[in-house]
C-alpha cells in the first residue's frame, strides 16, 4: 500500500466516529474467531467473499459517477435546474479526497462500510490462519517474503 492510500485510510478512521471504528474492528475480531480452526476451504470461501466486498472509497465514487452523470442527464434532456447535481457531488468528492471525510461517509460508515485496509487487515488475518505465511521464516530474503505475500 502507498503512502499516500495509508493516508488516505487514516483520513477515514480519524473522521468516523470511535463507537463505529470500535464496530467494525470488533467486526473484524469475530470474523476471525469464526474462523479460527475452520478448514481451509471454509477460510479460502472467506477471502474469496472479501475480495469481492467493496470498500468505503469504491462506494463513495459508484455513487457520486451515478449522481453525476444522472445529474448531467436530467439537466440536459429535463431540467437545467438538475445541472447543481453534479457540481454538488464534485464538491462532496473533492472534500473527501482533501479531508478524508464528506457528508454521505457517516451515513457509509454507520452501514459498516469498510476501508480497504480494513478489509485486507481481516484477509491477511485470515491468510496467516490458513497457514499462508508459515514458509516465512526470519532467514527468509526480502524478495521470498515479498513473493510469499504476492502469491497468497
Amino acid at each position: 500500500m502507498t503512502t499516500t492510500e495509508q493516508e488516505e485510510q487514516g483520513r477515514v478512521r480519524e473522521s468516523t466516529a470511535d463507537s463505529i471504528n470500535e464496530q467494525i474492528d470488533n467486526s473484524i475480531r469475530h470474523s476471525i474467531a469464526r474462523y479460527k480452526g475452520r478448514s481451509y476451504e471454509e477460510i479460502s470461501e472467506r477471502i474469496r467473499e472479501l475480495d469481492q466486498e467493496w470498500s468505503i472509497e469504491r462506494t463513495l465514487e459508484v455513487n457520486a459517477s451515478t449522481l453525476a452523470l444522472s445529474g448531467t442527464l436530467l439537466g440536459a434532456f429535463v431540467n437545467k435546474r438538475w445541472f447543481i447535481l453534479p457540481g454538488i457531488v464534485s464538491m462532496f468528492l473533492l472534500q473527501h479526497g482533501l479531508q478524508g471525510w464528506c457528508p454521505p461517509l457517516p451515513i457509509m460508515r454507520a452501514l459498516g462500510i469498510r476501508s480497504r485496509r480494513e478489509i485486507d487487515e481481516e484477509r491477511y488475518a485470515l491468510k496467516a490462519l490458513r497457514g499462508d505465511f508459515d514458509s516465512i521464516s526470519p532467514k527468509s530474503s526480502p524478495t521470498e517474503i515479498l513473493n510469499t505475500v504476492r502469491n497468497t
